[in-house]
Formats: C-alpha cells, sequence, structure tokens
C-alpha cells in the first residue's frame, strides 16, 4: 500500500531558522523552534476528515490575520515611526495567524479524537 506523503509536516523545516540564531546570536528567531510541532504530522496519513480540519484551521487563521491586521497597523503607527510600524505589524499578523491556526487545528483534532473515543 502507498502511503500518502502529508505535507503539513514540512511546516516543521521552519524550525531549521533557530539554528541561524545560535550561528548569528540573534535570539529572535529561536521562536522558530515552535514549528518543529509539526514533525508529528509526517506519522499522521491525510485522509479527508484531516484534510477539512486543516482547511477550517487555514480559513481561521486567514480571517485573522486580515482583521487583526488593520488594529496592529494603527497601533504600530502610534508607537514608532512609519519605516518599523509596517514591518511589525505585518511580523505580528503573521504570529497571529500562525497561532490561530496552531490553536485551531489542535482544537478540533481534539473534537475528532473526543467522537471517536465515543463511537
Amino acid at each position: 500500500m502507498l502511503h500518502k506523503l502529508n505535507y503539513l509536516g514540512f511546516l516543521s523545516l521552519l524550525a531549521l531558522i533557530a539554528v541561524l540564531g545560535w550561528t548569528t546570536g540573534n535570539t529572535g528567531l529561536y521562536g522558530f523552534l515552535g514549528f518543529a510541532y509539526y514533525l508529528r504530522y509526517f506519522r499522521v496519513i491525510p485522509d479527508e476528515l484531516f484534510l477539512l480540519t486543516v482547511q477550517k484551521s487555514a480559513t481561521l487563521a486567514f480571517m485573522a490575520e486580515m482583521i487583526l491586521l488593520v488594529p496592529f497597523m494603527f497601533v504600530c503607527s502610534c508607537l514608532y515611526d512609519t519605516a518599523q510600524a509596517i514591518p511589525t505589524a505585518f511580523g505580528l499578523s503573521f504570529t497571529a495567524a500562525v497561532f490561530t491556526f496552531t490553536a485551531a487545528l489542535v482544537i478540533l483534532e481534539w473534537k475528532e479524537r473526543k467522537g471517536a473515543e465515543n463511537d
């Protein structure tokens, strides 16, 4: 039987950016170690329900990023000058999207697992 590759596991490659933080001394890059969580998805067989769960999580994360970009842009423009406000706002909205995607994925998988235990 042919094992399907779960492409969500490739997000774990972003954890390699943390190595650059170690070599360059930029401690801000250590946050990328959080992407190592996605290593577990190489062992998950992507069926239709899993793909639907990923789609729901990605949709929620995209909407959160688009909605939060405007308030982040406003707050950052009040706190920083324009040259620093724009990249900071985009970085914050990206971070919010990643956290939203991961949290939604974990919660939906937990609900699915809990529902499977009741069968």
